[in-house]
């Protein structure tokens, strides 16, 4: 059962119970070579017997290892971290980290101190990597890490020419492919509802919708594209505006599941009947898709395999020194429900 000792045990006395130096203990607890075997087990029959925990803080001075991922969330409204988005990635993250041993500490960083003061807790051995998400077009942060030489993997990416490591669905072919979804249903006047423009995830969505008219032969009305900000309560609105403006709209593309919700909303308001006359489209498949009235047909983002790819980029970042960075892109996939 080992000794019932008052106070936590300390290095000095794992020492001196096991009859040897101070680093000799640390070289044992952080697995070091060229401690006799002998040595190392009487060290740890010492930490046994006395219960001793090792300082994690210590550890990540001596070994470079924090045993700990930060997962960072950059988006300056606290209204979205109710949104579906942010509670999918922390889960698919935490799963992948499952049996991995490296615990997952949650932060949000949304001002320039917050910034400064995250990276610097950062440098301090407390982590041994960070992931990004919802990084808007001009946040500096994850330049910031990678100068201060920190494992970084951004979920998503802040524009095409992403100079840090990233996973990101295929956003402009799975836009493209609702769109002509649409049109093979007979649709022919589709609007659309964005997300904010200062996103690269936004425009990429914009810019297949684009491409989905393009390949239609339909035509680009701007009166047919409003800005929304991946809420339900801004998808209400924008959709209210949006058959305000284009009466003659047959179909709407979300940027997001949120934003459709909030577009079934406004059109049951308006008098509109889903599908019949007009078809809505989601984007994401969270679990809200399939609790909507109706239905909602969407775009699936993979977010399980999101979750596990951005942890071993880290983990294979974290392993090599190169510098060079790496970007994947998954598939997307149109899942086909009532609201079309």
């Amino acid at each position: 059962m080992g000794r019932q000792r008052p106070g936590t045990p300390t290095l000095e006395e794992v020492a001196a119970l096991a009859g040897v130096g101070r680093g000799t203990v640390s070289r044992v607890i952080n697995n070091a070579a060229g401690v006799r075997r002998s040595t190392r087990v009487a060290v740890e029959r010492a930490i046994t017997e006395l219960g001793y925990v090792p300082n994690l803080a210590a550890r990540s001075l001596a070994g470079r290892r924090a045993d700990a991922v930060a997962l960072v969330m950059t988006e300056p409204d606290w209204r979205q971290f109710g949104e579906p988005f942010f509670s999918a990635v922390v889960g698919a993250v935490g799963d992948a980290l499952t049996d991995t041993g490296v615990q997952l500490l949650l932060t949000l960083v949304r001002t320039d101190v917050e910034r400064r003061h995250f990276v610097e807790y950062a440098r301090g051995g407390r982590v041994d990597g960070v992931l990004l998400m919802s990084v808007h077009a001009e946040d500096p942060l994850p330049d910031m890490l990678s100068e201060a030489g920190l494992p970084t993997v951004l979920l998503g990416r802040r524009s095409g020419d992403e100079a840090v490591t990233y996973v990101d669905a295929d956003n402009v072919g799975g836009a493209r492919s609702a769109v002509a979804h649409l049109v093979r249903t007979g649709r022919t006047a589709i609007g659309t509802i964005t997300g904010p423009p200062d996103m690269y995830v936004a425009r990429s969505r914009l810019r297949g919708y684009r491409e989905g008219l393009e390949r239609a032969g339909l035509e680009i009305r701007p009166s047919r594209i409003i800005e929304g900000d991946f809420t339900q309560e801004s998808g209400r609105r924008a959709t209210a505006e949006l058959i305000a403006r284009a009466p003659e709209v047959d179909a709407v593309l979300a940027a997001s599941d949120t934003m459709a919700a909030g577009a079934l909303e406004a059109l049951r308001a308006a008098g509109r009947r889903v599908p019949q006359d007009v078809a809505v489209i989601g984007f994401d498949d969270f679990p809200l898709a399939q609790h909507t009235e109706p239905r909602l047909t969407t775009v699936r983002q993979p977010m399980e395999e999101m979750g596990r790819t951005m942890v071993q980029l880290l983990f294979d970042v974290m392993r090599d020194t190169s510098g060079a960075w790496r970007h994947v892109i998954l598939r997307t996939e149109l899942v086909e429900r009532a609201s079309t």
